[in-house]
């Protein structure tokens, strides 16, 4: 992994005591697949290329219809394109940090923006893999805790507009991610809670595509 130099990219100095256990940034092309949804823009433009082609070859000959399809495929090429830029820049400013007592997202391509999410603010957390090997962290606030959902996109749940759930995207290795904030969470909250000692049990469901961690182990 890049080495990056944190304490340019932290909104402040982290805390004694506190510690860095994963940093990270979403990768480019699962991000414009699964977030800027690149394959469905695709597919959108082939239909429309195949509706061209038929419905001008069949009023103006074969000619006609591939003039209609070029056209198309310029259209589809400019418009993917956009997308994949967007998707790179997205990934490129992105920053994404776990420590011992909060995660950090810091967002945004051309003014950057600092989220700040202590475990104590967290209800929950789920896991989600995709078949290109990467994943995503949804979370879900505590009652009373609400991020715009317009601020965090496309850092966010997809369509969960009315609790919007800060996400980290398309996160390389993520069932690994998952398994340090779960471990974390577990031992913030026994050590706020006075627990520290005490037995616990954790759940490993890695594997599965929407895998929770403990509510008991995050709750405020």
């Amino acid at each position: 992994m890049k080495i990056v130099d944190l304490d340019k990219l932290l909104p402040a100095d982290i805390p004694e005591g506190e510690r860095v256990l994963w940093h990270g940034r979403p990768e480019w092309v699962s991000l414009a697949r699964n977030a800027y949804r690149v394959d469905l823009v695709a597919a959108y433009f082939a239909a429309l290329a195949l509706w061209n082609a038929a419905t001008e070859g069949a009023d103006a000959g074969s000619a006609a219809a591939l003039i209609a399809v070029a056209k198309t495929l310029v259209l589809a090429v400019a418009g993917l394109g956009l997308l994949c830029l967007l998707a790179w820049l997205s990934a490129r400013t992105t920053l994404y940090v776990i420590t011992s007592r909060r995660i950090v997202m810091k967002v945004g391509v051309a003014l950057p923006i600092f989220f700040n999410i202590p475990f104590s603010q967290i209800a929950s957390a789920a896991l989600r893999t995709f078949k290109d090997g990467a994943g995503e962290i949804p979370l879900t606030l505590a009652a009373g805790r609400r991020i715009a959902y317009l601020h965090l996109w496309p850092h966010a749940r997809p369509l969960h507009f009315a609790n919007p759930q800060p996400a980290l995207r398309s996160i390389p290795q993520a069932d690994a991610v998952a398994a340090t904030l779960r471990d974390a969470m577990i031992a913030e909250a026994q050590t706020r809670l006075g627990l520290t000692g005490a037995s616990q049990q954790t759940t490993t469901a890695v594997e599965t595509r929407d895998a929770r961690f403990p509510s008991s182990a995050v709750t405020a």
